[in-house]
């Protein structure tokens, strides 16, 4: 929950905005660090608004209906800078939901499952080669971090697939 709030407060840190602009930007920039939906940024932001993080601001423009916007106030500065020290701080607990398959992968016979394994690591690294041609970002250096982070672990995940791949090749 908290990196929710982490993703808006710094997305409004920059500058005010209306729930359209944060979601637009979420789902075209952020999908490889969150999954947040629609419904739960508004809630999230509603939720910022009530403990005193963030301020909203009723604005019409023309013919267009009352749209919110919203801004980060300084209790949201504070709080901001708390989650994002936690967050850089913390150690992550991340669940892989393939490693469930390795779980069970001696309930196949090899000739299913090296082809499964090969059909992932073409797949990553489809995605690596994607995270690849991200353009570097010069203003923010932290995006370029985050790019950085996911090829790197691409980068682990290719290598294990394929001494994987050769382990189950030469058992047979």
């Amino acid at each position: 929950m908290q990196h929710r709030s982490l993703i808006l407060l710094g997305l409004l840190m920059g500058q005010s905005q209306h729930g359209y602009q944060i979601n637009e930007f979420i789902e075209r920039n952020l999908s490889t660090v969150t999954d947040m939906k629609k419904p739960t940024a508004y809630a999230t932001l509603d939720r910022l608004n009530q403990k005193g993080y963030i301020d909203i601001q009723l604005v019409q423009e023309g013919n267009r209906p009352t749209r919110k916007v919203y801004s980060i106030n300084e209790s949201g500065r504070t709080y901001f800078y708390q989650l994002l020290l936690d967050n850089l701080s913390s150690a992550e607990s991340v669940n892989y939901q393939g490693d469930i398959g390795l779980m069970f992968i001696d309930f196949l016979p090899m000739d299913q499952a090296i082809p499964a394994l090969k059909e992932r690591l073409k797949n990553n690294k489809k995605r690596i080669d994607l995270f690849r041609q991200t353009p570097a970002h010069g203003v923010r250096t932290g995006v370029n971090l985050a790019v950085k982070h996911k090829i790197t672990m691409l980068e682990a995940e290719i290598v294990f697939l394929e001494n994987t791949i050769q382990n189950f090749v030469h058992s047979d």
